[in-house]
């Protein structure tokens, strides 16, 4: 099997290259992303990076020539934005690659989705992917990975669509950095009661998820997947036990969350009278500090064999390792 990565020089890209190359199926592997950064490349004769865009409908098809399956990880993951920038990003890119499949009759293509797309500003408890979701999606971001969905499944390809969710560990750019800093710049503070819960997902395990899709037969594919470790921790300790970790103490003060959520609502309001920039808190960041949400993953226990098997402590420990020695 040769496998084209889309995503590959991002954080959930990279951890998934070394997972293929230890698959003796997989032949080759074409990675690829816009840059390509030191601390997210693996060196190995399976791989090859090629950079681009996929907005680029000419470059993607050059992607294609011995490609036999896709794993599109690319994403523009935000919660702020305009919604053409997004569409250009999620939307654009994935009907590209959907074109570029059907030409070489891809046998294969997995999309990483996201939870985002049952986001409420409520408690949400055991999620099944066949939930009803959310009249109206929380931001840009779920609205196009809804649409790449949608395009995906209705495109006749045989799919796979993950939905990790809160994913950390080793290489994480995203969540716990961002968290970090927000604490760095005294900005952050609980938000509700400290007691939410949240599932989070080792990288490791949902690289672990992407190989079970490419092997995947029938009845495991055209299906959609939750994709979590498969126990719910309290938010707020977990992030805790990496604040105190790297020797900083962890918040106390608690903020209650109508009056986060109306301050984050006057500062999105700010900033699109203004320069529409990102404000340093968004409506949907404080839900997601605040609001319960965990999923039921047993439809891809039973159905593609996915059991985790990195813990979410495990996870949170070798991403301080790994913060410490790269401070990123």
């Amino acid at each position: 099997m040769n496998v084209l990565v889309t995503g590959a020089t991002g954080f959930l890209g990279w951890r998934t290259l070394e997972v293929l190359v230890r698959d003796p199926d997989i032949k080759q592997i074409l990675a690829t992303g816009r840059t390509v950064r030191p601390t997210h490349r693996i060196h190995h004769e399976k791989v090859t990076y090629i950079t681009g865009d996929l907005q680029d409908k000419t470059f993607v098809k050059s992607l294609f020539k011995d490609t036999n399956a896709i794993v599109n990880a690319a994403a523009l993951s935000s919660p702020w934005g305009d919604a053409h920038v997004f569409n250009s990003a999620n939307v654009n890119t994935q009907n590209n690659l959907i074109e570029a499949s059907k030409k070489h009759n891809i046998k294969k293509f997995v999309f990483i989705s996201s939870p985002s797309v049952y986001f409420e500003y409520k408690d949400k408890y055991n999620v099944k992917e066949e939930d009803p979701l959310p009249k109206r999606l929380v931001n840009q971001y779920a609205v196009t990975k809804r649409k790449a969905e949608v395009l995906l499944m209705n495109s006749g390809l045989p799919y796979i669509i993950l939905r990790p969710r809160a994913i950390v560990g080793r290489g994480d750019t995203v969540i716990m950095p961002r968290l970090i800093r927000a604490f760095d710049e005294g900005r952050l503070k609980i938000i509700g009661d400290g007691r939410n819960v949240a599932s989070l997902t080792s990288v490791e395990n949902i690289a672990n998820a992407i190989l079970l899709s490419l092997r995947a037969q029938k009845p495991a594919i055209n299906e959609i997947y939750n994709i979590s470790n498969g126990e719910p921790v309290v938010l707020w300790d977990a992030i805790s036990n990496v604040l105190n970790q790297l020797d900083k103490k962890a918040p106390t003060q608690k903020v209650p969350f109508r009056i986060a959520k109306c301050f984050a609502q006057f500062l999105e309001l700010k900033s699109r009278l203004t320069n529409k920039a990102e404000p340093t808190l968004t409506k949907y960041g404080v839900g997601t500090l605040a609001m319960s949400l965990t999923l039921d993953i047993s439809k891809a226990q039973n159905l593609l064999g996915y059991q985790p098997k990195v813990t979410t402590g495990e996870a949170l420990d070798e991403f301080v390792k790994w913060h410490k020695a790269h401070g990123i």
